[in-house]
């Protein structure tokens, strides 16, 4: 299904003048039939009966928004630009998704919910009129948050929001069910295909990229690259539907409730063995400096046991956690 544009001039407030007049002039010719000439006013009675007809035709249409119409089943064209517009009364205008609501942001005003705020009641009342336009405006769809697991097993939890905007009117409404419950269809199955390939953070020996050779990416080191390869492959999916994905963003990166306080401890604990690393190496080549310093300036001749006394206790002031409390020896070492 391909899409075809409507080439309709904006006559439609040059319609409805005219089919006002012709109620008018209906209006009369009853009268004036009803003493001068009966079939006049049948004339005029048949008009008032069906002259409501040709009020179908007329639509409008804001910026951004399109309408899908079809002609006792066949679709005709879609109407785009913003205007007051007459079309063939008996046209339909189709769009499967006017009644799904996903949270979203974006969507085209409901004719419900204008018609439910004048007559001061509640929108779920008046479900007759509901919108059948098209937006053609940039929307952000948020998916529920989802629990997946990644590359070591792990569940974490992950939350993605999606920019998309439909491009071909007839295959959003032609080619699927309901474009918007197909997309966030496929925004689920990406976020699973795409983050099981990712460990939450780096670790040995994981292939993210499928070149055979282990690399250092991650659900949350690599959070730019992970969204842009959800967006390619959710769009690969909606082509067919006529939606373009201008962008994808992980908008909730977590570890799963039941496992977070464990991977909390363990990071912890591998943030703590880094830090001691850390301490021991500068305290060593502090204990280093000083012995050499100590030595090429000869201020003192230390032994073998001496030495070995001294770099304890370096490392002891150097390494431990509390401030050491210092001894002093006023005789003599041994």
């Amino acid at each position: 299904m391909t899409e075809k544009i409507l080439k309709t001039r904006k006559t439609g407030m040059l319609a409805l003048i005219s089919f006002i007049f012709l109620y008018l002039l209906a209006i009369v010719l009853v009268i004036f039939g009803a003493v001068e000439a009966p079939p006049l006013m049948l004339l005029g009675i048949l008009w008032l009966c069906i002259g409501w007809i040709p009020f179908l035709g007329l639509k409008v249409l804001k910026p951004q928004e399109a309408l899908v119409l079809t002609l006792f089943g066949k679709y005709v064209g879609t109407l785009k630009g913003d205007g007051f517009y007459f079309v063939n009364p008996f046209c339909t205008a189709v769009n499967p998704a006017a009644d799904t609501k996903l949270g979203q942001s974006g969507d085209v005003d409901d004719e419900k919910d204008s018609l439910a705020k004048v007559l001061n009641v509640n929108s779920v009342n008046v479900k007759a009129m509901p919108s059948k336009k098209i937006s053609l405006k940039r929307m952000t769809l948020s998916n529920a948050r989802q629990k997946v697991n990644d590359a070591l097993g792990n569940p974490v939890v992950v939350g993605i929001a999606v920019v998309w905007t439909v491009r071909d009117t007839a295959k959003a409404v032609f080619n699927v069910d309901n474009y918007k419950e197909y997309l966030s269809l496929q925004c689920d199955a990406a976020v699973r295909d795409i983050v099981k390939i990712y460990p939450y953070d780096i670790a040995p020996e994981i292939d993210t990229t499928g070149d055979g050779q282990a690399d250092d990416g991650s659900l949350r080191g690599s959070t730019v690259l992970v969204a842009e390869r959800i967006r390619a492959l959710i769009q690969e999916k909606v082509e067919e539907a006529g939606l373009e994905v201008l962008e994808a963003r992980i908008t909730y990166l977590a570890y799963a409730p039941e496992i977070a306080a464990v991977m909390l401890q363990r990071q912890q604990a591998s943030a703590i063995v880094d830090a001691r690393k850390t301490i021991v190496d500068g305290a060593v080549g502090m204990v280093e400096m000083a012995l050499d310093q100590l030595s090429e300036k000869k201020v003192v001749d230390l032994d073998e046991e001496r030495k070995a006394a001294m770099v304890s206790n370096l490392l002891v002031v150097l390494c431990g956690n509390n401030d050491t409390q210092p001894i002093v020896n006023t005789g003599s070492l041994y």
